[in-house]
């Protein structure tokens, strides 16, 4: 097991280090965002701090994640909700508050693997239901055969209460993976943003709002998987 330890504080760092080699697990270390990237590569988990003095955590989330299918587990002091949700969406496959105890630590590092090593069916690339087709790696939509235009965060509600195949995708869910946070006036930007998909559309039936829960297909959707 490869483990790349990103932490700016040396003390910290030796710590952690020290403590995962008395169980077996020898880690690198990388103080920076920018050293991190030079060695992810090499890397089978990254453990990594969010408070970095050159770089942004969560951009450099989206950047490891971005880099390959190494597994990431965010071992960070940001232990607020909206801090998780952001971390979960920046492609992190764990989140850790600090402070944690070390077993616990070493525990999901090995769940993440275990995860990672899971052998899974590939991601369609193409949700369609009714007349209605998404492109999901192009970001295009076409009713009818007909392209239509949606901002990016449309595209996103759509596609996953397409991609929930008629289940009921619940209000806190679609807000915090389309916008990453919540605050006081949410809901209603959410249903001010369901409205416009359905008038985009020209299907105003396809969303149907379930009263307090959240919003889901009127009918299930089908997938097409990538071709190989």
């Amino acid at each position: 097991m490869r483990v790349l330890l990103v932490e700016d504080d040396a003390r910290v760092a030796a710590a952690i280090r020290s403590a995962l080699a008395r169980r077996g697990i020898a880690a690198d270390w990388a103080p920076t965002g920018r050293a991190a990237m030079t060695k992810v590569a090499a890397a089978d988990v990254v453990l990594l701090d969010l408070g970095l003095p050159d770089v942004n955590g969560f951009d450099l989330c989206r950047s490891i994640r971005n880099s390959g299918d190494v597994a990431i587990l965010v071992v960070s002091a940001k232990g607020q909700v909206d801090d998780r949700i952001l971390g979960l969406r920046s492609g992190a496959d764990d989140y850790l508050v600090k402070p944690f105890d070390v077993d616990e630590l070493v525990a999901r590092i090995h769940a993440v693997l275990r995860r990672r090593n899971t052998v899974r069916p590939a991601p369609p690339e193409r949700i369609r239901f009714a007349d209605v087709e998404i492109d999901l790696p192009g970001h295009q939509v076409s009713v009818g055969g007909r392209p239509v235009s949606l901002a990016r965060k449309e595209f996103e509600l759509l596609a996953i209460i397409a991609g929930a195949d008629g289940a009921v995708c619940p209000r806190d869910q679609l807000i915090a993976e389309v916008w990453g946070k919540t605050w006081a006036g949410a809901n209603r930007t959410l249903d001010v943003h369901v409205a416009t998909l359905r008038t985009k559309l020209d299907r105003p039936g396809l969303i149907v709002t379930v009263r307090g829960v959240g919003y889901r297909l009127a009918q299930p959707a089908s997938g097409t998987a990538p071709a190989r």
